[in-house]
């Protein structure tokens, strides 16, 4: 679905990635884990066109993306939720979620996906007319989830989902990243707890200073030593 083949990308010559390759397969979840600075949020980015790589090939579905106009990778299929939420802090709730369907047309259809969204996240239903910047951090990270889905997205991009959220709630956004799967949308997670990204992911790779370092499924880097003692809060004996 998702081929980055030997991708650089460097910020005022500082270099940000340094040739990375990975790939996402349609219907799987892939986790992207690793250190803040590592490079992880540049690789989104770069996926959406919002940075400009100077070397490598990002293709979707065979199509090379650096010919796709930013604004239409979302027609393509693909939607970022950012980190750090970003939602329209003076709309409601409901005028967020129909932002998130922007380009199309079908009224009928996107009522559907509303009901939908609003089965996923009851929470949002009931803070149907709310200002979304009075939320709470739990409440505008779901909102911001729902208006990506409002796009009907093939593959959905998540940009740390978790930041600063308490742990109930973390597990919340985590079972609803589950539930989102299992409706067949393609998930490329990046998440700083390595824990419960890997415990739902059937791929992941392991980012550091712009390389990755390590590949497997999630299972294979939840027992790996290394992920362990770095990324686990694990101590390794042996």
């Amino acid at each position: 679905m998702l081929k980055i083949d030997n991708l650089k990308v460097a910020y005022g010559g500082i270099q940000a990635l340094k040739g990375i390759s990975l790939e996402v397969e349609e219907g799987k979840i892939v986790a992207l884990i690793g250190a803040n600075g590592a490079g992880k949020s540049t690789t989104l980015r770069s996926i959406v066109g919002l940075v400009k790589p100077e070397g490598g090939t990002i293709t979707y579905h065979g199509e090379d993306l650096s010919k796709v106009d930013t604004k239409d990778i979302v027609k393509k299929g693909i939607t970022l939720v950012p980190e750090g939420r970003r939602v329209f802090g003076n709309l409601t709730v409901v005028e967020n979620l129909k932002i998130g369907a922007f380009y199309r047309n079908d009224k009928k259809a996107i009522k559907e996906d509303l009901e939908w969204v609003y089965s996923l996240f009851p929470r949002l239903q009931e803070r149907t007319w709310q200002q979304a910047g009075t939320l709470s951090g739990g409440e505008q990270q779901m909102l911001a989830v729902g208006r990506a889905l409002m796009s009907r997205p093939k593959l959905l991009m998540m940009d740390e989902p978790s930041l600063g959220l308490a742990p109930l709630i973390t597990k919340e956004i985590f079972k609803i990243i589950e539930e989102i799967y299992k409706q067949g949308v393609t998930i490329l997670l990046i998440e700083q707890n390595a824990n419960l990204s890997l415990k739902i992911a059937d791929k992941a790779y392991v980012m550091e200073t712009g390389k990755i370092t390590l590949q497997g499924s999630g299972k294979e880097l939840l027992t790996n030593d290394e992920v362990k003692k770095a990324y686990l809060g694990e101590s390794v004996h042996g």
